[in-house]
């Protein structure tokens, strides 16, 4: 037997009840939660080169920044060398298909770009982007 969406008390007042809106409600928003996707940004600005074959790169999951002092940004924070291995694994292992796209300054040394490609490719990331603006 199903129950009504009123209840009559004692004292004939009539209730409403809100237990079905409010199921409704928290279902709509797990789902949202769960669907979202999230961008990843990495928390400085750079100055990109410029090439006349740039072109717009719509979904990247994950992204490195590398600045005119040859810093390495992930996800806002500045990260060693060293450790961007390890990281590169761990966001690999959270979205398996996604792409990389370096964000190099363009004072930037190539040194720091090949290491970060390096360290990309013996993580198994095979879709990596240089990020440019432009012309």
């Amino acid at each position: 037997m199903r129950r009504p969406f009123y209840r009559v008390t004692e004292e004939d007042d009539t209730v409403i009840d809100m237990t079905p809106m409010l199921d409704i409600v928290f279902i709509m928003l797990i789902f949202f939660v769960v669907t979202a996707s999230f961008v990843k940004e990495t928390g400085i600005d750079i100055n990109k080169p410029q090439a006349k074959t740039a072109s717009v790169k719509e979904a990247a999951n994950i992204k490195i920044a590398i600045n005119e002092f040859d810093e390495i940004w992930i996800d806002k924070r500045r990260v060693d060398v060293r450790a961007v291995r390890p990281m590169l694994e761990r966001l690999h292992i959270e979205n398996p298909q996604g792409a990389l796209i370096i964000q190099a300054d363009k004072k930037s040394t190539n040194n720091k770009l090949v290491q970060v490609m390096d360290a990309a490719r013996q993580v198994g990331i095979a879709a990596i982007s240089i990020a440019a603006s432009e012309h």
